[in-house]
């Protein structure tokens, strides 16, 4: 295990992983969910958007339903059934009430012991490596605006004209991580080669952002997300008490 990280709690059942975009939680994350399914666990995914304006050159109302298929077949992949879609227009995200408002509903939904969302830095790379790449305003408010949401779904005065009883069962919020090393850590060595297959399902996104061949892209990715400067393989999480 990676020098000051912790292992991931393991006395949780049912997790809500919940990103803004297709293909999000497949860089990276993807894994730890792929290790979890395996061990018995039930895993829900979340998506803000439907990643509409995503791939250039084509339009919205062809890339939406496009990306949706992807990342159904891309969750299937790693052993998730279940995939629900808010509907908020993809690159405007915007960390406001009506999006806690949404999230909070699916947390009463989906009823959680753990949800896990992906990074909202301002950049990339964690905060130590400098210059970093701008992060989607789109992770930073959807990242925001879960954590807001935990306490959200647990509290009957807030957003009381829901129709979904308040959930108050959430005891783990993870927030996907690059930092090295991670405060916790999850052990993905037996999963590698399915994240890459589930990141692979991206096919027609991933081709548009290069010409490099799809699965190389896919395994690169997962490499760049798990393989720690140790050789083994892990992924990262920032981890609160919900």
């Amino acid at each position: 295990m990676a020098t000051d990280s912790l292992p991931f709690p393991d006395d949780w059942h049912r997790a809500l992983v919940v990103a803004a975009h297709p293909d999000d939680i497949e860089y990276g994350a993807a894994a730890a969910v792929a290790a979890w399914t395996a061990a018995g666990k039930e895993v829900h995914y979340l998506l803000a958007t439907r990643g509409e304006a995503g791939i250039a050159g084509l339009p919205p109302t062809e890339a939406g339903p496009l990306r949706e298929d992807e990342e159904r077949r891309s969750a299937a992949v790693v052993g998730v059934s279940e995939v629900e879609f808010l509907d908020h227009r993809d690159g405007v995200l915007v960390a406001d009430l009506e999006l806690r408002r949404d999230l909070a509903a699916a947390i009463r939904r989906h009823r959680p012991d753990l949800v896990v969302t992906t990074w909202g830095g301002d950049t990339w790379t964690p905060p130590a490596v400098s210059p970093g790449a701008l992060n989607s305003p789109d992770h930073r408010a959807l990242s925001r605006s879960v954590l807001d949401a935990v306490a959200d779904a647990a509290n009957e005065w807030i957003f009381p004209d829901l129709a979904e009883t308040p959930w108050s069962g959430v005891e783990y919020v993870a927030v996907h991580t690059v930092e090295r090393p991670a405060p916790h850590v999850v052990d993905v060595g037996d999963a590698v080669e399915t994240a890459v297959a589930s990141l692979t399902e991206h096919r027609r996104y991933l081709a548009a952002l290069s010409d490099d061949p799809v699965e190389e892209q896919a395994r690169r990715q997962v490499d760049m997300a798990t393989l720690t400067e140790d050789g083994d393989r892990r992924v990262g999480f920032r981890l609160f008490w919900g």
